[in-house]
């Protein structure tokens, strides 16, 4: 067992105590990956397959990876909140998603950053503002002032802020925006003619 395995099955443990009776969706992908994707959480279809980025959330990672020139078995992806936050909808009474309360994210955040540690990635990309705050420490970072730069960490690492992909299906006007930070950081990728990752 490598120590992302372990790390999975100690989340495992600790979760069923926490937050018993949801499904835990764990990271996937490279453990050598140079590339480290981090979206908020889970949604539906994630929770039904127990894989993060499946469904909508696949589709958009799909056109992610198609214009960064990369494949999903070369990164790692994960999410800051490993299980999907709901609410009941007051006109269905059906579940439905929400964004993570803050004591979500601090259970969880102890387990991305082991994560981030154990793939060592040279690239964080984060999707949103919850993973944008827990990467960078800062609650009040927001990713209208990061988007779109490749940002030194002081860990030594490259951090890249995109919006979240949902924000563009409830703001046209972030589609061209969206779409230049993904030519930037494609750029970044491949600086001198090759791939940096």
């Amino acid at each position: 067992m490598d120590q992302i395995q372990a790390l999975q099955q100690a989340l495992i443990a600790d979760a069923a105590a926490a937050y018993p009776g949801h499904t835990i969706v764990h990271g996937e992908g490279a453990h050598t990956a140079k590339l480290m994707m981090i979206g908020e959480a889970p949604g539906g279809d994630e929770e039904k397959q127990g894989r993060p980025f499946v469904g909508k959330a696949g589709k958009n990672l799909s056109s992610f990876l198609e214009v960064v020139g990369l494949t999903r078995e070369e990164i790692y992806i994960t999410n800051v909140v490993k299980l999907r936050p709901t609410k009941e909808s007051p006109k269905t009474k059906k579940l439905v998603n929400r964004p993570p309360s803050k004591q979500e994210i601090a259970f969880f955040l102890p387990y991305l950053q082991q994560e981030i540690q154990q793939i060592a990635p040279q690239w964080i990309v984060t999707l949103g503002n919850v993973p944008l705050r827990a990467v960078t420490e800062d609650a009040k970072a927001n990713i209208g002032d990061y988007h779109g730069k490749a940002l030194p960490l002081a860990s030594g690492q490259t951090l890249f802020a995109l919006y979240h992909p949902a924000a563009i299906i409830y703001n046209r006007d972030l589609t061209e925006v969206y779409q230049q930070d993904l030519q930037t950081l494609r750029q970044a990728l491949y600086a001198n003619g090759k791939a940096s990752i």
